[in-house]
This record gives structure tokens, sequence and C-alpha cells, in this order.
């Protein structure tokens, strides 16, 4: 009897000392510049490619995303109006770690999931939403400038 105690106490251990990942919150405003790439244009239908570069500023204590710098390629339909289409889009931290995101749009609300990283960000998941914060006008032809504030949480592996 004393030995299945023993075991099961035993057992209890491992199983309260095992490292779980935890969520930790996104919170952070993505600023960059693209150009656009008019595909099909028409009265009712535009679809267009988009590639762009950033930086992220982190509103955390923590600062985890802050001062990292994106690329994006996306590509977007504007059907009567509305919005959809999808990005990749390449985080780069300081140290060149990376990761990256794959972002379906409907509107001006990007829904985000994290399918990749290196370094520190390997095995990364979790999920982001991204929200227009600010649009300038375009400083040229063919361009757009802007912000968008990220909301999200992500695991990343122990």
């Amino acid at each position: 009897m004393n030995n299945i105690i023993w075991g099961f106490i035993t057992i209890l251990g491992f199983i309260v000392f095992i490292p779980v990942a935890q969520a930790e919150n996104i919170d952070m405003i993505s600023c960059g510049s693209g150009n656009i790439n008019i595909i099909a244009a028409g009265e009712d239908l535009t679809i267009m490619a988009m590639e762009g570069k950033g930086i992220n500023l982190d509103n955390y204590g923590n600062k985890t995303f802050d001062n990292m710098t994106y690329q994006y390629g996306a590509l977007f339909k504007i059907d009567k109006g509305n919005w959809s289409g999808s990005m990749l889009m390449k985080y780069m931290d300081p140290s060149g770690d990376f990761l990256v995101v794959e972002i379906a749009q409907v509107g001006m609300v990007r829904d985000g999931k994290f399918i990749y990283g290196t370094g520190k960000w390997k095995g990364i998941s979790g999920a982001c939403k991204a929200v227009p914060n600010t649009q300038g006008k375009p400083i040229s032809p063919g361009t757009n400038q802007g912000c968008f504030k990220i909301t999200g949480t992500y695991e990343l592996k122990k």
C-alpha cells in the first residue's frame, strides 16, 4: 500500500513540475509603407497585389515586439466596395530571429495566425487581430502608408 501511495505522489510531482507554455498577450502598433500593383480594375471589381515594409512599437512593458521590422506580400480583391484578401508577413527581431504570420482580411479587419518561427520564435503559435490605426495620404502614386493596432496572444514551446 505504501508503494502505491509513493508511486502516486511521485507521478503527481512530475505532473506538477512539467513546464507548460503560457499564452502571452500582444498589443502593438505596426506602421509601414507599401507598393500597390493593380492587376485588374473595373467598375465593380479591383484586384491588387501589395508588398511593403515597416516597424513595430510594442505597448507592453516587456517590449517583446518592439523594434521588430516586417515585410509582407498580399493579394486583395475589392468587390463592389467590399475588401477581402490574404497576406504573409515576416517579422524580424533585432537579433535576426523571425516569425511568419498568415493573415486573412475581410473588410478592414485582419485575422492572423503564427505559422513559423526561427531562433527564440521556433514553435510559436497563437493568433492576432489587426485594425487600422491611421492611414496617411499616399506620398506618391501607387503607394500606401499607415499603421495598424494589433492585439492577440502567442505561445512559445518550452
